[in-house]
Parts: structure tokens; C-alpha cells; sequence
């Protein structure tokens, strides 16, 4: 359901007035819509009592990292590039339904030491309330390390998160919506800097076909592509058919899919057995 413009003035002050009371800040900024909105609106409030950390890794696609500096930059917002190591940890690598906790975890435990060294109060992220109908078992890392969900605690939706960033003139306010690499391959497939480099290759490879919104799912020797629905059609002329097959098999896939369905963020997880997806809510 939609907000009302009261209703979104009403959670955009509770929001401003919450951020006021998390002292000096840590903002887990990877430039996706609601954590730059999260950044932005911690930074109008505390200024220079506020940092946001991007974390470095090779599940982070160039493209996202450097259009995260970019608008940082663009809006003034101090900002520090980390290293996490959630590749070197097997029980992120193996690939099971945990692999966000592990990978949320190990963010969280660098930015908490970030945190100790600066004298930081508050680690916060940029979870939404309509994360909460999806598998996100990094919500449970978050917890464990207590860390702060402004928009959640102001009720925000990724809708309302939009629209703030729209009316404020934030030009990432339409942004698609973006996931690290490692979410592409299948659960049970190990996630190596190789299969990731050929993600990252394969849809650096559709952007530049104009492609806006999609997905490049690894399934071993088959890629399975994800178009948005608005785009579709054009995904399924012969000339862009023969393009996208090149592509992928240079990549080393055997066989090259394009999915009817369209893009649908979370598509892996249908894949998870049902006490997995209940297990991490």
C-alpha cells in the first residue's frame, strides 16, 4: 500500500528524529537505493558525527562500487572503502541458505571493530519493512550484532524509500534494485572469485546492450537470464538472442536460458527447502 504524502512526511520525521539519538554513526553504505537514502539522510542529521563503510570484496561489482563512491562525492557524504574477507570463510564459500548470515556477519564484525577504533556509538543499515516478507537471514547477523534499522524502525517501505529519495532530488531515486554477485549462483554451488568474475563479465556484457534491470544466474554449464518483464520483448528478438548466446558461451557456459518468467529478485531461494526459508526469519 501506498503512502499518503502524511503518512510519508510523518515516517521521514520519525526517521530524522530517530537518526539524532544513535550518537556518532557507522552507515553500512554498498549505493543500492536504501542505504545511499539511509547515508543521506544520517549525514543531513549528524554531519560530521556520521561515517558510511563500504565493503570491499569480490562479491561487490565494480559498476556498484564505483557508482557508490560517485554519489557519496556527489552529495558531500564522507565515506570509507573496507576489505571484508567473506570468501576466505567455508561457510560462506559452500553456498548453503546461511551464506548471507556469513556474509553480513563478517561486515558487521569488521565494522564493529571500525567502530571501537573511531569511537563510534551506533552501527546502522538499511533494511526496509518490506525486507521483512523476504529470506533475508543477514537480518539475523544484524541482530546478533545490534545493529540499527532506522528506515525499518520509521516503517519506510522501499516505495516510500523511493519517493524521499525523489522528492529530495537524489538521482539514484529509480535505481534497480542490485544484490552482491554471490546471490547469482545456485545454492550448493561453491561461490569462487571465478564464478564471480563471470557474472560480473555476463552482466556487465547486458548493461551494455541497454539492458536496465536483470539478473544473470550461474547453474554450472547453464546460465539462466533474468530480464525485467518491461523488457522482455526485446530479450526475445533472434538478433539479441544470438548476442546474448555469444556472450555466454565465451564465458564458458554450455547452454545459455533466458527465463519466461522475467526478473524476480530472491528467484534462487525458491530453491531452498522449506525449513531453510523458515529457519532464517
Amino acid at each position: 500500500m501506498q503512502s499518503s504524502p502524511a503518512q510519508l512526511a510523518a515516517k521521514a520525521s520519525q526517521l530524522q528524529a530517530h537518526l539524532k539519538t544513535l550518537g556518532r554513526t557507522l552507515v553500512a553504505y554498498s549505493g543500492g537505493i536504501d542505504s545511499a537514502y539511509l547515508a543521506w539522510a544520517a549525514h543531513n542529521q549528524l554531519r560530521e558525527n556520521m561515517l558510511a563503510v563500504t565493503a570491499d570484496s569480490p562479491s561487490l561489482a565494480r559498476t556498484q562500487l564505483a557508482d557508490a563512491l560517485q554519489f557519496a562525492q556527489e552529495q558531500g557524504i564522507p565515506v570509507e572503502v573496507v576489505s571484508t574477507f567473506e570468501l576466505q570463510r567455508a561457510e560462506y564459500a559452500r553456498n548453503d541458505g546461511q551464506r548471507c548470515f556469513q556474509c553480513k556477519d563478517e561486515l558487521f564484525t569488521v565494522m564493529e571493530n571500525l567502530r571501537q577504533v573511531r569511537g563510534f556509538d551506533t552501527i546502522a543499515y538499511g533494511v526496509n519493512l518490506d525486507d521483512q516478507g523476504d529470506f533475508r537471514p543477514g537480518q539475523a547477523a544484524a541482530k546478533l550484532h545490534h545493529v540499527a534499522a532506522p528506515l525499518l524502525q520509521a516503517q519506510l517501505t522501499k516505495q516510500d524509500i523511493r519517493e524521499l529519495a525523489r522528492s529530495a532530488g537524489l538521482r539514484l531515486w529509480d535505481k534497480p534494485a542490485a544484490a552482491c554477485l554471490s546471490s547469482r549462483i545456485e545454492y550448493g554451488r561453491p561461490v569462487t572469485r571465478e564464478a564471480l568474475d563471470v557474472v560480473e563479465r555476463g552482466e556487465d556484457a547486458i548493461r551494455a546492450l541497454g539492458f536496465r534491470q536483470f539478473r544473470v544466474r550461474h547453474h554450472g554449464d547453464i546460465v539462466r537470464i533474468e530480464i525485467d518483464r518491461d523488457e522482455l520483448s526485446r530479450a526475445l528478438d533472434p538478433s539479441i538472442a544470438a548476442q546474448f548466446t555469444a556472450i555466454f558461451k565465451q564465458l564458458g557456459f554450455k547452454f545459455v536460458t533466458l527465463d519466461l518468467e522475467g526478473f524476480r529478485s530472491g528467484s534462487m531461494n525458491t530453491l531452498l527447502p522449506l525449513d531453510q526459508l523458515h529457519r532464517a526469519r
